[in-house]
Formats: structure tokens, sequence, C-alpha cells
């Protein structure tokens, strides 16, 4: 599960601006308790901001992190492919930092880096909750933990634009090859260049869009992928799937008058196609107990169905085993479905640096479990919200002077 992501100098990000799933209210039943973290981890998280304030490229710094993971040895070449903070004074380095905990140990990952090289680069993991070194790398010097010597290859094919953890995973050793699992494993929904939903991750022997298979096949990955389409409340009772020549096609079954009516997918609706399309990754998320990234989640789906999908990562009975989603919204009525300590808020400062606060220590105070945090948001109490001055629109269609 994720502990907490970090991130400086992406995009709107200048300086760092911390995303932590550790739960202040513990005494809830969606709350995952971790024993050796002595922590309880929560299965949500929600960023809410006006338009342009950063929310989605919190998601896009941890999105970038998990594809260079994937990419950079095969593809970074000429020079580090990533969006610095466009107005700084001086070039800084960007610098990313994600922790987890995976089969009960907490792992920190943390990345220093420009356009031009990698700077730094370390794994670290936590047995019996002491810090130690798995590999580290200042520039191409590799340090390994003792005992990993079949990490050696790594030296060879490091380069000063390549993650070393791109060239480790490809080892056969437990602890580099589960963290690094673990990170592609991410289910990432929604929009923008690094949000593509049709993107499948490069990842051998577990699930993850596996949605027309599971529908071809019987069994209850059908039965369940089924169930979650009927949720929704489209009218849809079944899937109709053609399979010519390695292509699929695909129709939606409807309930109607005159009986069953196939439709085919194109012909559906925005939100069904997105509901059809996020089944196979929110199954593989649940049943596995991976990370979900959903960018502008009221983009794609209808508030009921926003609310459905949330309460599936809350309940234990659909969420026994830590599945987390991480979401961007505007829909203040998700506010409603979401506890104090799941709540973040972005604004932007003077300087156009995004700044990312969570609600449950807003202003230095604890904001309280009974508040409507809705209500509340929309009356900018938490800030957070569009400064919205008509004059100058006003005064452009010459209605004031």
């Amino acid at each position: 599960m994720l502990i907490r992501f970090e991130v400086s100098n992406f995009r709107s990000i200048l300086d760092p601006v911390e995303l932590s799933m550790v739960a202040v209210d513990k005494d809830r039943s969606e709350t995952h308790a971790v024993p050796n973290l002595g922590e309880s981890l929560l299965p949500v998280a929600a960023i809410f901001g006006p338009n342009a304030s950063g929310k989605s490229n919190v998601l896009a710094a941890m999105e970038w992190l998990l594809s260079a993971v994937r990419d950079s040895l095969r593809f970074w070449d000429g020079e580090i492919p990533f969006e610095p903070f466009a107005f700084a004074e001086s070039p800084v380095p960007a610098e990313f930092t994600i922790e987890a905990v995976i089969s009960g140990v907490r792992f920190e990952y943390v990345v220093e880096l420009d356009r031009e090289a990698v700077n730094h680069e370390g794994l670290f993991h936590y047995p019996e909750k002491k810090r130690r070194r798995v590999f580290e790398r200042e520039g191409t010097k590799v340090t390994l933990q003792r005992g990993l010597g079949s990490l050696s290859g790594t030296r060879e094919l490091l380069t000063a634009r390549t993650l070393a953890l791109s060239i480790a995973r490809r080892f056969d050793e437990p602890l580099v090859a589960e963290f690094a699992r673990y990170l592609l494993s991410v289910q990432v929904l929604g929009v923008g260049p690094y949000m593509d939903l049709s993107r499948v991750p490069e990842v051998p022997n577990f699930p993850t869009r596996r949605l027309f298979e599971e529908l071809v096949d019987d069994g209850p990955d059908r039965a369940q992928a089924l169930a979650m389409l009927r949720m929704a409340d489209l009218g849809i009772d079944d899937v109709a799937i053609d399979v010519h020549e390695q292509r699929r096609k695909v129709r939606l079954v409807h309930r109607t008058a005159g009986g069953p009516m196939p439709l085919e997918f194109h012909a559906e609706s925005a939100g069904t196609q997105a509901w059809f399309r996020l089944i196979g990754p929110v199954l593989a998320a649940l049943k596995e107990g991976f990370l979900v990234l959903f960018d502008e989640l009221d983009a794609s789906l209808h508030p009921t169905l926003s609310a459905h999908l949330v309460r599936l990562f809350h309940d234990p009975a659909t969420n026994p085993k830590g599945a987390q989603l991480v979401f961007t919204s505007h829909d203040t009525s998700l506010l409603n479905y979401l506890n104090r300590d799941e709540v973040w808020l972005t604004e932007k400062s003077d300087d156009g640096a995004t700044r990312l606060g969570a609600l449950a220590e807003f202003a230095g105070e604890r904001v309280r479990k009974s508040q409507n945090l809705e209500k509340a948001y929309l009356h900018g109490r938490f800030g957070a919200l569009p400064d919205v001055d008509r004059t100058e629109m006003l005064r452009a269609l010459g209605l004031i002077g």
C-alpha cells in the first residue's frame, strides 16, 4: 500500500508537495492497520482545487515516475524527458520520493535528476523498522547491499540518464522485483499525456486491463465484471464479444421491452464507455491490492457512479487486500462520501507554483469529523476555490465603464 508520495520541480510544482495515505482517524473500518509501520493507511485520497491549480500534476508526477522505471533503460538517450517548473529563477533538480508497504515491509524509493542526468537514486527497505539500503547511486556509481551480488550487472548497463531501478528490476532479486512489480502494477485512468486510459502496463504474470478476456471466459472474474457493470444501473445485462482474427468487437446487451438488444460499443454514451473501461483495472486492483490513479473522476463518470467507485474501495468486503484509489475531482458532492483525512486541496501561490495541503490539518487546526465538508468547502472555509472576478469580462462586453 502507498504510504506517501513527494515531488518537487515538476510542471506547476516547485517546492516539495507531499500526498500522505496515513490515516488521521484510525478507528474506522475503512482504514488498513499496518503493524510494522505503526500506522493505519487510507484506501482513498481525493484532491480538490480550482482549475489550473495543479491537481492533475500531482498524479502526473507519480505516473511519470512509474513510466520512468518502466522506460528509462530503453528510451532515455538524448535527455531525460520531464517538464521542470517553468518559472524557476535558476535551474534546480527534480526530486521524487515514494514510500509503500509491500508484503508487510516498508520500502522507500528516492530519485533526484535533471534533464541531463540522474544525480541520486536509492531504494531502501525497513526490515524490523530499521532503514537498510538495497541499492544507492551517486552519478553512475552504484552501491549495493551486502549479499545482493545478483544486482552487480546493474553497474555494467547503467548510464547517466538511466534509472538503476529500470535495470535492477530485470535481475532475479526478490527485494527489487517485488518493489518494481508494485510500481508497475499501478492502474492509471483519466486524461492528459501521462494518463492514457488505453495504455496497458508492460508487466507480465498478473492481471491489469483484462476486461475483454474476463468477459469472454466463464468463471468468477466474468461474474464479478458483469456484476460491476450491472451495479451502475445502465440498463445493461450482459456483454457480447465477437472474436474474429484476434480482434474483438464489443456490444453491450441492454434490457428492452422487446427483450435483450445488443448495442455497438461506439454508440454507447461516454459515461457508459468510461464505466465499462474502468471495470477491468478496478477489479484487478481490488483483487490484488493495487493502487489506482484516476485523474478528473468527474469528467468521466456521473456523480452517482463516482460515489459507487469510492464505496468499492472503502468497503472491506469488496476491498480486503488494501487496494487504494487516488483521484482528482471538481465534484464537491463526493466530499459527502469522504472522511476529512481523505481530502487534499491544491492552490496556486503568487509565483504560480502548486501548493498541496491536507484538509485534516487545515490552517493548523483539525477539522471536526462531523463537519459538513461539501458545505464548508463551497463557502470558502478551506480555500482552494476559483477566484471569480467578472469585472474585466463585463468591461470587455461594454456593460460597465
